[in-house]
């Protein structure tokens, strides 16, 4: 895939991971609380086999997939594998009632979790009609993500950018491809981030549709992200010298380049 301007009609997985595999091993995603860390290869290969394995294991287009996860690194590639099969990626914050009235609201059928969070996650299921829990690690009555990868590949649904929904936020704003799309153009003008930036992002999962755009505008830059959790000011203050980070995402949801 090349890599596409946000500006033009494009799906998100096209623009995010255009470049991914002539990046090689190059640093993309390094999670300190979830303790992952991603190369662009790796994660485009696992953004891409996942989708095909979801595919293969009956997932439909415009589907609706919770994501309860705890970790930017998770989030990410649930989010986009979800997308790049499909499906509408609805990350999920509330608590185990909230998680399965949300569940049953949006009709959803496939939930993505970690392994930490899969017990939550089993019981918020049991009362909603999905059928798939699937959890970013070994997980008891969960399938593991990492089978998906080892699947037969199949064809992945051509997907229209301007119509095709692709995030579902807790507050039900459907966004597109091309909404995105938009929204990391937007992004884009003030972030100016390039292949020799590192970004840190210390936002809460919450912010699941900031995360999203920003984190996916980096990786379609060629940035190196790193999350870090609520750090201490020490913890942020040695995140930032120990990985040269260049641009930091400021808590009311802008970025500054340091």
């Amino acid at each position: 895939m090349r890599q596409i301007s946000p500006s033009t009609s494009c799906t998100l997985t096209e623009a995010v991971f255009g470049c991914a595999h002539g990046r090689g091993d190059r640093p993309a995603l390094i999670d300190l609380g979830a303790g992952v860390a991603y190369g662009y290869r790796r994660l485009a290969g696992e953004v891409m086999r996942g989708a095909s394995g979801l595919v293969r294991r009956g997932a439909r287009r415009r589907q609706v997939a919770g994501i309860h996860v705890d970790g930017a690194a998770p989030q990410t590639l649930a989010v986009h594998t979800v997308i790049a099969a499909g499906g509408v990626a609805a990350p999920i914050t509330s608590g185990s009632d909230e998680m399965t009235d949300l569940l049953k609201e949006w009709d959803a059928r496939l939930l993505i979790t970690t392994p930490r969070l899969a017990e939550a996650s089993l019981r918020a299921v049991e009362d909603s009609r999905v059928r798939q829990v699937i959890a970013l690690g070994p997980a008891r009555d969960t399938v593991d993500f990492a089978d998906l990868l080892l699947l037969e590949p199949v064809p992945l649904p051509f997907l229209d950018p301007t119509v095709q929904p692709a995030l579902l936020t807790e507050d039900g704003s459907v966004l597109t491809h091309q909404d995105l799309l938009a929204r990391m153009h937007e992004l884009d003008r003030t972030a100016e981030l390039g292949r020799s930036d590192v970004l840190l992002v210390t936002w809460p999962l919450g912010r699941s549709l900031a995360v999203t755009t920003l984190v996916g505008l980096a990786l379609m830059r060629g940035s190196m992200v790193v999350s870090a959790s609520d750090p201490s000011p020490t913890e942020l203050s040695a995140t930032i010298r120990d990985f040269g980070v260049t641009v930091v995402a400021l808590p009311d949801g802008a970025v500054q380049r340091l």
